[in-house]
C-alpha cells in the first residue's frame, strides 16, 4: 500500500512542496512515480519522514539530518531514542508547567517563593543529548563545566544579559527596523558577541563563524522553541524571521571582510 503525495502531505501537517524539496535534496525520495507524475510513498518512507519531522523539531537543518540518517542502523531503533527523547521533554514541560503554577499560585497569595521549586524542569543538562548531536560531545562538556564554575550571581546577571539582547530584537522588529540597516547590524555584533562568550560553540572558536551564525539563525525560525525568545505582538515567526535577515547580513559582511 501507498499514498500520494497530497494525502501524505495532509497526513503529516506539512505541503506537497516541502514533500518535492526533501525529494529534490535526496532526504526523501517517493517509492514510485505514478505515470500522472505523481509521486508516491509506501510504509518505510512514512516511517523516514516522522524521522525526518522528529530531527526538524530538535531544530536540525536538513544537510544534518541526511547525516543522522545515513548512520543510524534500523528505522525502529532510531524511533526508539526519539520516543525517549520525547518522554523526557514531555516530563520536563510537566515540570515547568508544575514551577510556574506554584509561582503563579504563591504570588496571588503573598506568600513567599521557594527558589529550589521554582527552576524545577529548568536544568540545562536536559538538552545534553541535542547539543552533542548538533556540535560534538566536546562542546557540551566545554559549555556544561563553564556553567558550572559560575556562580549563582553571575549566572543571574548573564541571564539578564540574554534577556535585555531578546528584547532589544523585538524591540527592533516591532518598529520596523531594517535587518541590514544599522541599528539591525549592532543587534547582529552583541547576538555574535554573546554566542563567543559561550566555550565550546563554534562561535567561541572563532571556526566557521558565518556559517554557524547563519544556520542559527535559520533555526530560530525553524524551531518554535528558539523563536519564541524573538516573538513580537503579531505573533508567528516574524521576530526570528528580523533575527534571521540580520544574523545573515552580519554573516556576510564578516566574509566580506575576510576576518
Amino acid at each position: 500500500m501507498d499514498w500520494s503525495i497530497q494525502e501524505i502531505a495532509r497526513i503529516a501537517g506539512t505541503t506537497s512542496r516541502t514533500l518535492r524539496h526533501y525529494d529534490a535534496t535526496g532526504l526523501l525520495p517517493p517509492t514510485r512515480v505514478a505515470r500522472n507524475g505523481y509521486r508516491h510513498y509506501d510504509q518505510a518512507a512514512l516511517v523516514r519522514l516522522q524521522r525526518i519531522m522528529l530531527l526538524r523539531e530538535l531544530g536540525l537543518g536538513l544537510p544534518a539530518i541526511a547525516e543522522v540518517l545515513a548512520h543510524e542502523t534500523t528505522a525502529a531503533h532510531a524511533l526508539e531514542g526519539h520516543l525517549e527523547w520525547l518522554r523526557m521533554e514531555q516530563d520536563r514541560l510537566a515540570r515547568q508547567i508544575a514551577s510556574v503554577t506554584r509561582t503563579i499560585g504563591a504570588l496571588n497569595e503573598g506568600e513567599g517563593l521557594m527558589a529550589e521549586q521554582m527552576f524545577d524542569g529548568f536544568d540545562h543538562t536536559h538538552y545534553q543529548a541535542e547539543v552533542e548531536q548538533r556540535w560534538g560531545a566536546d562542546a557540551y562538556a566545554k559549555g556544561d563545566a563553564w556553567w558550572r564554575s559560575m556562580s549563582a550571581e553571575e549566572k543571574q546577571a548573564w541571564q539578564q544579559r540574554v534577556g535585555e539582547l531578546s528584547s532589544d530584537w523585538v524591540a527592533a522588529a516591532e518598529g520596523g527596523a531594517d535587518p541590514l540597516g544599522a541599528e539591525a547590524q549592532a543587534l547582529a555584533a552583541r547576538h555574535v558577541a554573546w554566542l563567543r562568550s559561550i566555550p565550546g560553540t563554534p562561535a567561541a572558536s572563532g571556526e566557521n563563524i558565518g556559517a554557524y551564525v547563519e544556520n542559527l539563525g535559520e533555526m530560530y525560525v525553524a524551531d518554535p522553541r528558539f523563536g519564541a525568545n524573538y516573538a513580537t505582538t503579531e505573533g508567528g515567526t516574524n521576530g526570528a524571521e528580523f533575527v534571521r535577515d540580520a544574523l545573515r547580513e552580519w554573516a556576510r559582511a564578516w566574509a566580506e571582510s575576510g576576518q
